[in-house]
């Protein structure tokens, strides 16, 4: 598949997703962008087309962790659990970010646009960075 042939298509679940989804004051949109390289999340009132919180992984460190492997392979109860590699990482730490941002402003419940994306990988990911500072959606 192209590269055009699929933007088009990410656009066309974006659409969709758009839809049926919106954030007022109260229960605001937390809006996923992701690209090959950086995530970014936005907390969006679309009542007053304003956005209301913003971070990304351009505004936050992380610490990366060693990738451990396992001293021996033959056993599999041996075998430690795989750490999350490095973009899994930052984007789990961009959503506890934006769920202290949300904190701030007061905001507990929230809808949660993933974008278009699968809700997988680094968009899960955010989510769970999110709910795990305790924002619900």
């Amino acid at each position: 598949m192209d590269a055009k042939k699929k933007r088009k298509q990410r656009i066309k679940r974006h659409k969709k997703v758009r839809g049926k989804i919106s954030g007022t004051s109260k229960r605001p949109r937390l809006c996923v962008f992701r690209s090959n390289k950086h995530i970014y999340a936005q907390l969006i009132d679309d009542e007053k087309n304003k956005v209301l919180v913003s971070t990304s992984d351009l505004k936050i460190k992380v610490k990366k962790q060693k990738n451990e492997k396992p001293s021996s392979a033959k056993n599999k109860k041996d075998k430690k659990e795989k750490p999350l590699s490095s973009k899994l990482l930052i984007a789990f730490e961009v959503g506890k970010a934006i769920a202290k941002k949300a904190k701030e402003l007061k905001i507990e419940k929230i809808v949660f646009d993933r974008g278009g994306y699968k809700y997988h990988g680094r968009v899960k990911a955010l989510a769970e960075g999110a709910r795990q500072e305790g924002l619900k959606f």
